[in-house]
């Protein structure tokens, strides 16, 4: 065992033996090498099922650096072009003044159609097509390309039904096809889980509520800007990924490419391929990956109001102490995350099934203790 593995054991260890943490999974690439796999923790705390480093996991928004990889890719074979109008391929996109916009500006969260109305329940979430219909008929909250806001919930389907047109093919067979089959971890990197898989998965867990708190019923509100679409939120009450959303089986099992569902160890190899060759695969030339990790857009962002650099697909600037302007990937809700870095061809993947909400600790306590090591 490396130092480097030993130390990141260690930590998993003492986040999951404290109470801080439930399971948890960390992988480790370098220069197309695995320097690290450790898991600690159980897999669902009502049957004592241990965390393996097989076990997917319900990773949020960390699952958006995978569907951008899958649009890279595609690029990559001439599928598609990052400066193709999005109405070229879904024609009904271009309703409501948004016929300008680009495969590029649904990367950056640039398109100007964030929300989903207000009382749209998970529900509707399985139903694809009518997702991608609401979607299409949108009034954008702003020109698009004229500025950058987070699509939560929306980027999923943006890129999804843009894979879709471009391939007659659902994003999760794309994946499985171009990028986790080539790479052996079909069986352990998902968009829709198959039902075969969905009992491997990680059970979710939401943190106990800080002593004295009390629930206002108001749920979790942001702010729309002015332009907003009248009736819609940038994330509808009734559908944010908490425990209950991550753990249906008919939400796991559905492609939802705004999130996804794998292993740490995926995760870290996946963003690997994406710098350099592993295993004889390499996802991308090294000129597209400059060009899909340089910075395209920045500024305040227009949902969240902080500052963001974003590139094609990927948060550039990293989290935590693995940080930087070489830094590119993404973070999800529960604390998970994947990030890899250009500069030190390091990829680091950390999951876990106790969620956060947008607190990640633990995942910088991985990054530190290997940081240590390079």
């Amino acid at each position: 065992m490396s130092d480097m593995q030993r130390d990141v054991q260690a930590v998993l260890d003492e986040l999951v033996g404290s109470g801080a943490e439930r399971g948890m999974q960390a992988a480790v690439y370098r220069d197309g090498e695995q320097l690290v796999d450790v898991v600690a923790g159980v897999a669902d705390p009502a049957t004592g099922r241990p965390m393996t480093s097989d076990t997917p996991v319900f990773v949020t928004s960390t699952g958006k650096g995978v569907a951008a990889t899958v649009v890279h890719v595609l690029a990559e074979r001439g599928a598609l072009d990052y400066d193709t109008p999005i109405a070229d391929l879904w024609p009904e996109f271009a309703a409501h003044g948004k016929q300008g916009a680009t495969v590029a500006h649904a990367l950056t969260h640039s398109v100007g159609v964030p929300g989903l109305p207000v009382e749209l329940t998970a529900d509707a979430f399985l139903d694809w097509d009518a997702m991608c219909a609401l979607i299409a008929d949108a009034h954008p909250w702003w020109e698009p390309g004229t500025a950058t806001g987070y699509h939560a919930q929306t980027f999923g389907w943006l890129v999804g039904e843009i894979v879709r047109r471009a391939t007659g093919k659902r994003i999760s067979e794309v994946l499985r096809d171009e990028v986790a089959g080539p790479l052996g971890v079909a069986d352990e990197l998902f968009f829709g889980v198959p039902a075969a898989e969905i009992p491997r998965v990680a059970r979710l867990e939401d943190p106990a509520p800080p002593e004295g708190w009390e629930d206002s019923g108001e749920g979790f509100e942001i702010p729309a800007p002015a332009g907003a679409q009248e009736g819609w939120v940038w994330a509808p009450p009734a559908a944010m990924p908490d425990a209950a959303y991550g753990n249906r089986e008919d939400i796991l099992a559905t492609d939802i490419p705004a999130g996804s569902t794998g292993t740490a160890r995926a995760l870290a190899r996946m963003y690997a391929a994406l710098l350099t060759e592993v295993d004889g695969v390499r996802l991308i030339t090294p000129e597209r990956l400059r060009t899909v990790t340089a910075p395209a857009v920045s500024g305040t962002d227009a949902v969240l109001y902080f500052p963001v650099t974003r590139s094609l697909g990927f948060g550039v600037g990293g989290q935590g102490s693995f940080s930087g302007a070489t830094v590119f990937g993404m973070p999800g809700s529960g604390g998970t995350a994947a990030f890899a870095d250009t500069a030190t061809g390091l990829s680091i993947a950390v999951t876990k099934n106790r969620n956060s909400f947008g607190e990640y600790t633990s995942y910088d306590a991985v990054c530190a203790a290997v940081l240590k090591h390079v």
